[in-house]
């Protein structure tokens, strides 16, 4: 195969929410906070909870489901699946392979990877990269999927505003006809800042104890000063770099679609690539930070809202723990 002679596009996009909202009111219950001291810091209103009776498979199986409806397509046609997600219903087995279940898929390669809230950008180009050089793969659903109800820590009011429960998911086809779809993606990480985002205990370098327990090192643990400042210059100059390699510039975009974490990042994002905030999509008002959802859940909004139309160029550029970035351009088919 020549990868010079295809296109990888989005055939298809679906996200998945569960219906129970927690307002920034609600939380004033729960910790000391307020609904103005959130809203100013974060952009934040409400989040959604998916409760004990529903798994993370079900939900990203629902935006699944969807994205295969929007590209009118039926799982048998689907020959690989990739679950992002740092939230995985079990250590073992995998996520996506629960998934494959519940969709009806036939047994095709299944497998999650944990990139935080870029592991759906990942989950992009490990996909493109697979599709253009093996014939095998010619349809691929990759879903971004997070439950982080259940390692979000709330008594702990740095943390519990900020994150919600979300799928969002895309099927990739390979078409014979190039300068489409994902046009390139660029990754990178540090782990030397491994520290800032991190859940300390439940790994196998610390088993899950009565001690880590009661220590509540089962939950999210964020540094948020420094995330912002190296959430900010990562993503920069991921976006810059990816839209370098594409021969394109700011002005060519029509919609960037940022990883909901903070507002103020978003913001700052803005003015670091000098664009105007009216090019970005924001939701993060409604879901908080679905990590890796974030991203797919925005496209399948953004699409409908902002219209994409054939050609529209469009920048998605994320950063999680890790440290981990990423950015792709997508030239909408």
């Amino acid at each position: 195969m020549n990868p010079e002679n295809y296109s990888i596009v989005m055939r298809g996009v679906g996200s998945a929410t569960p219906e129970t909202r927690l307002t920034n009111a609600e939380l004033t219950a729960r910790v000391e906070t307020s609904d103005e001291w959130i809203t100013t810091r974060t952009g934040i209103k409400e989040r959604r909870i998916a409760g004990d009776s529903l798994q993370l498979s079900e939900i990203a199986a629902e935006a699944g489901r969807k994205a295969l409806a929007n590209a009118g397509m039926q799982p048998e046609e689907i020959d690989m699946i990739i679950v992002a997600t740092l939230s995985p219903e079990t250590l073992c087995p995998s996520t996506a392979c629960l998934v494959q279940s519940r969709l009806g898929l036939r047994q095709v390669p299944a497998y999650d990877i944990n990139v935080a809230c870029s592991g759906w950008l990942y989950g992009l180009d490990i996909a493109r990269s697979m599709m253009l050089v093996n014939p095998t793969y010619r349809n691929v659903l990759v879903i971004g999927a997070e439950k982080l109800s259940s390692f979000t820590d709330w008594q702990d009011r740095q943390t519990c505003i900020l994150f919600g429960d979300a799928a969002g998911a895309t099927v990739l086809s390979r078409i014979d006809e190039p300068g489409y779809g994902v046009l390139g993606c660029d990754l990178g990480a540090d782990g030397n800042n491994a520290s800032l985002i991190h859940i300390p205990a439940g790994g196998s370098g610390k088993p899950a104890t009565a001690e880590t327990v009661a220590a509540r090192e089962h939950f999210l643990r964020m540094n948020g000063k420094e995330v912002f400042k190296v959430a900010v210059k990562a993503m920069s100059q991921a976006a810059q770099s990816i839209l370098e390699k594409n021969g394109a510039t700011a002005d060519d975009l029509v919609c960037i679609i940022p990883h909901q974490a903070n507002i103020r990042i978003i913001e700052a994002l803005s003015a670091r690539l000098e664009i105007s905030m009216d090019r970005f999509f924001v939701n993060i008002q409604k879901y908080g930070n679905t990590s890796a959802a974030s991203i797919p859940l925005g496209l399948d909004e953004a699409r409908i809202e902002r219209n994409f139309k054939r050609g529209d160029l469009i920048l998605l550029v994320a950063f999680g723990a890790g440290l981990t970035w990423a950015a792709s351009v997508v030239r909408w088919y």
